[in-house]
């Protein structure tokens, strides 16, 4: 079964010089676009189509690799889980950590 898409107009623009377009404010309110934003532009089907892309910076990309995010998911189960401790001082939580490790 087909994806039904809803279309939501927001009027014509118009190709200025240099090859311009505007966005109006409504469809940039409607998105959250600001000055500065990133599209990419594809054709699909004969038709242009503008999707909003949020780049990641440089420095934060280490985050978003697989094998971060796989350590992510497996601490979100461990708080999930409930295998969480709670500490009222650096000093608490490094007795907690010399007593696991003499027990190991």
């Amino acid at each position: 079964m087909p994806l039904v898409q809803l279309k939501k107009s927001f009027g014509i623009v118009q190709i200025k010089k240099h090859h311009l377009i505007t966005l109006g404010q409504e469809v940039r309110k409607e998105l959250n676009l600001n000055e500065g934003d990133i599209l990419e532009v594809s054709v699909v089907d004969g038709k242009l189509v503008l999707e909003p892309q949020k780049l990641i910076q440089a420095d934060q990309q280490w985050f978003w690799t697989e094998k971060w995010q796989t350590g992510e998911g497996e601490a979100q189960a461990e708080i999930d889980a409930g295998r969480i401790k709670n500490f009222d001082s650096m000093e608490d939580f490094l007795e907690d950590l010399r007593k696991n490790n003499n027990a190991e």
